[in-house]
């Protein structure tokens, strides 16, 4: 039978939004989330994670660092500080350097000059005397500054400077005269020296003060430069045999000693030819841009082949002017004159050598260096 509501059923079902199809949805879109999580790179956010010990280690490497930097401008300001020093110690050494040489050149004439008066050299002594130990005091100043000797020198008390020349170039030529002049400052006594045993010729004060002016150049030699010490009487010699004609390293503190060494052992003999000195220093290549000349006066020999029994004053000044034909041209002569009697003109003529080539001249006290 129909029914009376027009004949449609009526369904009884509701719809329910919390069904099994929209958990399912939900349980997939979580899973979905999770597998993203675990598949996700997590190294970079781990290592953002503070570790204690290490960052305390970073710390203090860092502040290491900061007090580091700070010493670092504090050395640099103290260098240029002792740079400043130093420059200004070195200017002033060279003023009274230029003040002192001709002093010493006009004490050295007036002092040979009978009509000269005492009271004139008793002054000449005494600004001289001031002017050295200013000098000394700036030298010693100097040295405490630079500080970068290669061997050491014990000298006596603060004695331990070289009077207006400077030890710098690239390569540097020490000569020294081994003529038997260097025996003794006077005529008499060199001839007694010569006839006496070699013991008694090695211990000669004037030999003696030679080899330690020596022994102070090469301990003060700048490291990264070249050297060459040679000996010369009528002949010239490396102290150094072999060497001829070459530089060596002045790093090499073995071939340093050596020079001394071989040079304690030498006794001065024969006449000096400064002809041969200045034609071996153009053997040598390349050029030397400093040499120092130890000498007590001006030279006897030259290779002209005129002998004479009796060399007289002009006869070596002469012989002098000859030779420096061939001296090499642009290169500093520093002169260490040591005394001798009857060569009145070597300190004038070796000033004059030195103030032309732009190197310096020196005439040490006896108790020097």
């Amino acid at each position: 039978m129909a029914s009376g509501r027009g004949g449609k059923k009526k369904s009884n079902r509701n719809f329910d939004p919390v069904s099994l199809s929209f958990l399912d949805v939900i349980s997939c879109g979580f899973g979905a989330i999770v597998l993203i999580f675990l598949i996700t790179d997590h190294s970079k956010q781990l290592a953002n994670i503070p570790n204690a010990p290490q960052q305390a280690e970073v710390d203090l490497l860092d502040e290491e660092i900061r007090d580091g930097q700070a010493g670092l401008v504090r050395v640099r300001n103290t260098l240029s500080e002792i740079d400043d020093r130093l420059a200004i110690a070195q200017g002033l050494a060279s003023r009274i350097q230029q003040q002192l040489d001709p002093l010493r050149v006009e004490l050295i004439l007036a002092e040979s000059d009978s009509d000269t008066e005492e009271e004139t050299i008793a002054l000449l002594k005494t600004e001289i005397t001031t002017l050295e130990a200013e000098l000394a005091r700036l030298r010693a100043e100097e040295e405490q500054l630079s500080g970068n000797n290669v061997r050491a020198f014990i000298g006596e008390g603060n004695r331990q400077y070289l009077t207006g020349l400077i030890l710098g170039g690239n390569r540097i030529l020490i000569l020294v005269d081994t003529s038997a002049s260097m025996l003794d400052n006077t005529i008499v006594n060199i001839i007694r020296r010569r006839n006496m045993a070699d013991d008694e010729k090695l211990k000669s004060p004037k030999w003696t003060q030679a080899r330690k002016t020596v022994d102070w150049l090469t301990a003060r030699l700048p490291p990264p430069s070249q050297y060459q010490v040679y000996g010369f009487s009528n002949e010239v010699r490396s102290l150094i045999p072999g060497t001829e004609g070459s530089w060596l390293e002045v790093a090499d503190d073995a071939q340093l000693n050596q020079v001394v060494e071989t040079l304690g052992t030498t006794i001065p003999v024969e006449g000096t030819n400064l002809e041969n000195v200045f034609e071996s220093i153009k053997q040598l290549s390349p050029q030397p841009d400093n040499i120092f000349l130890i000498t007590d006066g001006l030279p006897t020999l030259e290779n002209r082949g005129d002998t004479k029994g009796l060399v007289t004053g002009r006869d070596r000044e002469q012989i002098f002017e000859r030779a420096l034909k061939d001296l090499p041209e642009g290169v500093p002569f520093n002169v260490v004159l040591l005394p001798l009697e009857g060569d009145p003109m070597a300190a004038s003529l070796y000033w004059q050598l030195s103030v032309n080539t732009g190197g310096s001249f020196m005439t040490p006290s006896a108790d020097w260096p």
